[in-house]
C-alpha cells in the first residue's frame, strides 16, 4: 500500500511538468512540419493581442526560437522537478503555471511595449523556480535561501546589465529579461499565498511524509 501511495504521489507530481514539456516538443516539431504557420497564429505578438487574439497570452509560451532554446527549457523543467518536485500538487502546479504564464505575458504587454514578440517557457520557469525556493524555506530546507538569493540576483543582474551574449547567440534571439522579471513576480505572489495557505501546507507535508 505504501508503494502504491508513493507511486500515486510521484505520478501526480510529474503529470503537469511532463505535459508542459510534451506540449512544447509537439508545438516545436508540428510548427516545423507546417512551415511556421502554427506559430504565426499562436505566439505572443503584441499587435495581434491588441486586436483581441488573447489566446496568445498563454499559447505563445509553448513555442521556441530553435532547438537549443527548446532543450534549455526542457532541461530547466527537469531540473526544477528534481529540486522541488516533492512540493508539486496537481492543483497548485496548474495554478502556478497559468498565473506565471498570464502574469509574464500581461506584464511585458503593459510594461515592455518594445517587446513585440515573445516565445518560450523561461518566464514561467522563473516563477516556478522562485515558488519552489519559497517552499524550501517554508519547510525549513536551508538551500531555499540560496536558491531565492540566486534567482533574485540573476533577475536583478539582467535588469541592470542585460542577458548573457552566449545565451543570445545560442537561442538566436534576444533574451526577454522582462519576461523573467514578471515570471519571478508571479512565483513570489503564489509562493506567499501558499505560505499562508493551511490546506496547501497540509497537502505538501502529507506528501513529504509519505515519501520518507
Amino acid at each position: 500500500m505504501l508503494k502504491l501511495s508513493l507511486f500515486a504521489n510521484f505520478k501526480q507530481s510529474l503529470l503537469l511538468p511532463l505535459t508542459v514539456a510534451l506540449l512544447a516538443v509537439i508545438a516545436y516539431f508540428l510548427d516545423i512540419f507546417v512551415n511556421g504557420t502554427l506559430s504565426e497564429t499562436l505566439v505572443y505578438h503584441r499587435s495581434a493581442i491588441s486586436q483581441g487574439e488573447l489566446w496568445r497570452l498563454l499559447s505563445g509560451h509553448f513555442f521556441h526560437t530553435n532547438g537549443y532554446h527548446l532543450l534549455l527549457n526542457l532541461a530547466a523543467i527537469a531540473l526544477l522537478f528534481g529540486l522541488h518536485g516533492r512540493y508539486y500538487r496537481f492543483s497548485s502546479y496548474l495554478i502556478l503555471f497559468f498565473l506565471s504564464a498570464f502574469t509574464t505575458s500581461t506584464g511585458i504587454y503593459y510594461f515592455a511595449p518594445e517587446l513585440t514578440q515573445y516565445v518560450g517557457l523561461s518566464g514561467v520557469l522563473h516563477g516556478v523556480f522562485l515558488w519552489g525556493a519559497l517552499m524550501d524555506i517554508k519547510h525549513q530546507d536551508k538551500t531555499g535561501y540560496l536558491l531565492l538569493i540566486g534567482i533574485c540576483v540573476k533577475v536583478a543582474h539582467e535588469q541592470l546589465y542585460g542577458a548573457s551574449e552566449d545565451v543570445i547567440n545560442l537561442i538566436d534571439a534576444n533574451v526577454a529579461i522582462d519576461a523573467h522579471l514578471w515570471g519571478a513576480i508571479s512565483g513570489l505572489i503564489f509562493g506567499l499565498y501558499c505560505w499562508f495557505s493551511k490546506k496547501n501546507t497540509a497537502d505538501i507535508k502529507g506528501q513529504i511524509k509519505g515519501n520518507n
